[in-house]
């Protein structure tokens, strides 16, 4: 019961999102009951942490560079661009905003798309006087499904990549098919959901007249080229470092670093605003998750799993371990979900492995507590007064999700 306590603890936790100080108060609370009680060893503390924490390594440097972005006006510039080619009709726009997050999810991970992408391309509806709605669950959407291409779109992938004997490359490969087939599935999927919303006789007048593109000033006009450059460069670092052994926080420390000096002295923030974007807290939040999982592995959950695992790599056997991914996700949230699953799936090889990260990122859509990014989501619209409706989210979800995860299940199992 300790092990289901302390996990409960932490999902809550993070389903609050509570202050920094409190979500740190609570990992290391969680942390000490589990050794204080012997629920989980010194020993087997270590083991759990040790792969995590190149993945948090990560998880701070990109939130880092995803700030600075932000900051320096990039998400505001590719929204600029995609508005002025839409033509003012909201079918163009959305299109645009739809290859967009996906763009923003494959280089700069998920949580750049609903924290940070989000509010931008629904302000960038609002104001050629469409709904916002559409665009913002396209970051929704593909902030989950959208995140299959690269080891660094989700923490999930990252966290698979130790048990995979794939390179960074050798990853991307066997998830493109998979990644297409999605985008194509949620493309038309959200076009049909919200055709009304996408009508150009529903169009209204802009929220603000005459301001179809922001002014900037010269001074932080062309700040955006900067990061932009970096980003294109870790991207290209992360491909080329990969069969060498580096991982991948190495180049996105070195990309947080540039951007930080950069960002410093051209104002564009703080050190304390690296701070406090990095979410220190967070990522005690993981490593405490990673050590309450691994007691649960070692207690019942990890033997019920094993029951319910398949022998074979068929489709059906595919099929069974996305699906139980999926349901795992929507119970615990998928980055707990992750630490449970895939290393029982090792001796199954790549590809169910591969199978169970779809049902983590595109089944994590399913639920809000599927993922992290759901939450967030949520909470991002609403400081941005939309008020996003569980009925329509849950409409959306369970319409997308089966299809989309059956699609990408079958064309993994082709390649």
């Amino acid at each position: 019961m300790i092990g289901v306590v302390c996990l409960l603890a932490l999902l809550v936790t993070a389903h609050r999102h509570p202050r920094p100080l409190t979500e740190a108060a609570v990992a290391c609370a969680v942390t000490g009951v589990v050794l204080a009680t012997g629920y989980v060893g010194l020993h087997e503390a270590g083991e759990a942490v040790r792969p995590l924490a190149p993945v948090v390594g990560f998880l701070v440097a990109i939130l880092v560079v995803a700030e600075v972005c932000a900051r320096a006006g990039l998400f505001e510039a590719a929204a600029d661009v995609v508005r002025h080619h839409s033509r003012r009709d909201p079918r163009r726009l959305f299109l645009g905003v739809f290859l967009l997050a996906a763009v923003v999810t494959t280089a700069l991970s998920l949580d750049a798309t609903v924290v940070l992408l989000t509010p931008v391309v629904a302000g960038a509806a609002r104001g050629l006087g469409a709904s916002g709605r559409p665009g913002a669950y396209a970051c929704l959407r593909l902030a989950n499904s959208g995140s299959l291409l690269l080891p660094v779109s989700n923490l999930t992938n990252l966290l698979a990549l130790p048990y995979l004997h794939l390179t960074f490359a050798g990853f991307a490969l066997r998830m493109a098919v998979p990644l297409v087939v999605v985008l194509l599935v949620e493309y038309v999927g959200l076009r049909l959901l919200f055709r009304a919303e996408l009508d150009p006789s529903a169009t209204q007048a802009p929220d603000v007249p005459g301001t179809d593109t922001p002014e900037k000033t010269s001074e932080t006009s062309g700040a955006w080229r900067f990061p932009a450059v970096v980003v294109v460069l870790m991207l290209i670092a992360f491909g080329v470092l990969s069969p060498f052994g580096v991982e991948p926080w190495v180049p996105a420390a070195i990309a947080a670093a540039a951007l930080l000096l950069w960002g410093v002295r051209r104002n564009v923030l703080t050190p304390a605003d690296a701070v406090r974007a990095a979410h220190p807290s967070f990522a005690l939040w993981v490593l405490a998750l990673g050590i309450v999982v691994a007691g649960l592995s070692a207690d019942f959950l990890g033997d019920a799993l094993a029951h319910l695992l398949p022998s074979g790599t068929a489709f059906g056997g595919l099929l069974l371990i996305a699906v139980i991914a999926t349901l795992a996700s929507a119970l615990l949230a998928n980055l707990s979900a992750t630490l449970l699953i895939v290393p029982a799936l090792t001796p199954l090889g790549d590809t169910a492995i591969l199978a169970a990260l779809l049902g983590l990122t595109i089944g994590a859509g399913l639920t809000w507590t599927g993922s992290l990014a759901n939450l967030l989501w949520r909470r991002t619209l609403a400081r941005n007064d939309i008020q996003p409706s569980s009925g329509r989210f849950h409409v959306v979800s369970v319409t997308l999700t089966p299809i989309a995860l059956i699609s990408a299940v079958a064309a993994l199992s082709l390649t």
